[in-house]
């Protein structure tokens, strides 16, 4: 199939290689625009905009597509199908119109629960005991659209937002090329209005670690932030990303270091596996603590 591409990060990475390896003609690749980053505040590319310049493809990053002249730019790719994963922008109808086949997206919850801009990370912060991909016919409306494929998967008892995302990653983009295979012979399946949940963008406001609540809650909370932006505390003074967890038994006032990197909440405790400070890498818990005191209890 003749296709439009449109992601943009890492996530988005594996399905365009997908595409490609799969024969597919790549008519153009769209994604966000660079972005100023790093210390030197210098225009960065996407993820997807290096991986498709590699590969020679057309790469356009429009501000928006709401003007009629980036429309009919798109439109004039003449495009089978539009495969949109993690792209960043609203379609609008004139977009979702062009392709012959519409557009597909590839959305990392189970729909309908977790519609919206953070569906691994809010599933693990909730608790859910599975996740998987959806292959959606895209509409006007926040990934309302019917599904044309899933596929569902278990979230480890001790997984984290990265694990589960590069597992998820890997997923869509095999559905996608199984979906483009069938295209024609597939069967729209209407999201029921039951069990609709949002997936709303993580606030930072979030990341902060609120000892007194249960500690199954707060392994959630680490997990789901990780990588990013990372649950954090404060440590003698430090700023520390905790970035890997599970439950463990143990009693004390919430905060209170029970021994090692195991620390109480409001009930039981959690042990950390990972942390970072500030400046540093990311390392297991027994490395961070040979350059860190914490003291009787955390903030």
């Amino acid at each position: 199939m003749r296709i439009v591409f449109m992601g943009t990060p890492d996530f988005s990475v594996s399905v365009l290689d997908a595409l490609v390896d799969a024969g597919h003609e790549i008519a153009a690749v769209y994604c966000q625009p660079p972005r100023p980053a790093g210390r030197g505040k210098k225009d960065r590319p996407s993820p997807v905009q290096r991986r498709a310049e590699t590969l020679g493809l057309q790469v356009r990053y429009p501000v928006s597509l709401k003007g009629a002249e980036a429309q009919a730019d798109f439109a004039a790719l003449d495009a089978d199908v539009a495969v949109v994963v993690a792209y960043g922008l609203i379609l609008p109808q004139a977009v979702l119109d062009a392709p012959r086949h519409g557009c597909l997206n590839i959305h990392a919850s189970l729909l309908p629960r977790w519609r919206g801009a953070a569906p691994i990370h809010r599933a693990i912060m909730a608790g859910d005991a599975t996740t998987g991909v959806c292959i959606m016919q895209m509409e006007a409306g926040l990934d309302t659209g019917p599904v044309l494929l899933r596929d569902a998967v278990q979230i480890g008892a001790e997984e984290t937002t990265g694990e589960v995302h590069d597992r998820l990653s890997a997923l869509g983009a095999r559905l996608v090329v199984q979906a483009l295979q069938v295209l024609p012979d597939l069967m729209p399946e209407m999201q029921p209005d039951k069990g609709v949940t949002y997936a709303a963008k993580i606030d930072k406001a979030e990341a902060r670690v609120d000892w007194t609540r249960p500690a199954a809650e707060v392994d959630r909370l680490i997990r789901g932030l990780s990588p990013f932006p990372g649950a954090w505390c404060e440590i003698a003074g430090e700023r520390v990303k905790l970035l890997g967890s599970r439950v463990v038994s143990g009693i004390g006032a919430p905060g209170a270091v029970l021994g090692g990197f195991v620390i109480a909440c409001g009930d039981n405790a959690v042990e950390i596996t990972q942390a970072q400070r500030p400046g540093k890498k990311a390392m297991p818990a027994d490395d961070v603590l040979k350059g860190l005191r914490l003291g009787d209890r955390l903030g």
